[in-house]
């Protein structure tokens, strides 16, 4: 894949000078919670379909949460405009703790740079509780002839154009990982964008496609069954799941660490004590064994921080991933 700068858009440069500032931290650490919060059914919007990683996790934090408060915890699936739907919906939401965002780094980092008019902009949210990080990699199908990374970029520099990847669509992690890894790496790969990651994983095993950058739990039982082949992971450890695998950096690519969030998002001016609430009530659960294994079984790794530690994630992860999209020229209007 050959690389081009694209100058930043306008209103990318606005998004991320105002992200300098607070703009993601709580509201004052004076605001009050409402008494005896909550005070009624919360609600979880999940913006993708029913399935994913995203709709997994909020069941399950959200079922334990319903059980900690008293109060039933509704998880919302809301689909549409790779999540902007839902996350534009949580956005113009009452700031009161009651409807959270099931947010992930693929949608809050990525799509402000990505899309022209996403209906929402990182001001409208603010970082609640961060839930998991699941790891990516870099995936080929074994009749490729790589068996590592350093012969997958021998094989790519031989034949430029040759080796295509396949991704969920333009613009998506898996796609703006190709970007930074052909960046990294020197070499040039065809990007062939699917409407979804299922498909490209599809032909990823039929051959017709050559390498996929993506979750690993969408492609453990391929993995294990030798149908496909893991490189490397994308993150700046290795995953517990497959200790065998090796890191980017580990097989001589730098500068590439990632290992897309998930987390939940409340509507800005929602009140520091009930995003604090929420918060010290989530890293509990994430302290204890059963929601541990949950995630484990799901390929997830537990995320636990702050509110402000979750912020200062996003803010960095903006910056990377506006980065990313100007060099990948990719844009949805």
């Amino acid at each position: 894949m050959s690389l081009r700068a694209v100058p930043p858009r306008r209103g990318t440069l606005r998004v991320l000078a105002a992200l300098a500032g607070p703009a993601l931290l709580p509201a004052a650490a004076g605001a009050q919670a409402p008494a005896g919060f909550p005070a009624r059914p919360v609600r979880i919007v999940v913006p993708q379909a029913p399935g994913g990683a995203s709709d997994a996790l909020a069941r399950t934090i959200g079922a334990k949460l319903g059980e900690r408060w008293g109060q039933n915890v509704v998880v919302e699936n809301r689909a549409g405009a790779g999540g902007n739907v839902g996350t534009e919906a949580v956005a113009k939401s009452p700031a009161d703790g009651h409807t959270l965002l099931m947010g992930y780094a693929g949608t809050n980092s990525i799509n402000p740079a990505l899309y022209a008019k996403p209906g929402w902009t990182p001001q409208d949210l603010v970082p609640v509780a961060t839930l998991a990080a699941v790891p990516f990699a870099l995936v080929v199908n074994p009749s490729l002839g790589a068996a590592n990374v350093e012969q997958f970029v021998a094989l790519a520099r031989t034949r430029a154009d040759a080796v295509g990847y396949g991704s969920a669509g333009n613009g998506s992690v898996n796609h703006l990982l190709g970007v930074m890894f052909a960046g990294a790496a020197g070499v040039q790969m065809l990007h062939v964008p699917y409407k979804g990651a299922a498909p490209a994983i599809t032909d990823l095993i039929g051959g017709q496609v050559q390498a996929v950058f993506t979750s690993l739990p969408s492609v453990a039982q391929f993995v294990q069954r030798g149908q496909l082949r893991a490189l490397a992971v994308t993150s700046g450890s290795r995953s517990p799941a497959f200790p065998d695998v090796p890191t980017l950096a580990e097989a001589g690519l730098k500068g590439i660490d990632v290992n897309p969030w998930f987390g939940l998002l409340a509507p800005a001016g929602t009140p520091a004590a009930v995003v604090q609430r929420i918060n010290a009530d989530v890293n509990a659960l994430l302290a204890t064994t059963e929601v541990r294994e949950r995630f484990a079984a799901s390929g997830a790794d537990v995320l636990s921080m702050s509110p402000e530690r979750f912020g200062e994630l996003m803010r960095d992860d903006l910056a990377k991933w506006a980065r990313v999209v100007r060099e990948s020229g990719a844009r949805i209007d």
